[in-house]
C-alpha cells in the first residue's frame, strides 16, 4: 500500500510540474514577440535618421561640388 501512494505522489508531482511549464513557455513566448516588435521599430527609427542624416549630407556636397 505504501508504495501505491508513493507512486500516486509521484506522478502527481510530475503531472503538476508538467502543467506549470507550459504557462511559462506560452507567457516567455509572448514577451520574446513583444521584444523583437519594440526591436523592429527601434531599427526601423534608426534606419529614417540615418538615411536622412545621410541625404543632408549628400546634399552639401553636391551643392560644394556645384558650387566649385
Amino acid at each position: 500500500m505504501k508504495k501505491v501512494f508513493a507512486l500516486l505522489a509521484i506522478t502527481g508531482m510530475l503531472f503538476s510540474a508538467s502543467c506549470g511549464n507550459k504557462e511559462v513557455t506560452e507567457e516567455a513566448t509572448e514577451e520574446v514577440e513583444v521584444v523583437i516588435e519594440e526591436t523592429e521599430e527601434a531599427v526601423e527609427e534608426a534606419v529614417e535618421e540615418t538615411t536622412e542624416e545621410i541625404e543632408v549630407v549628400i546634399e552639401e556636397s553636391v551643392e560644394e561640388v556645384v558650387e566649385g
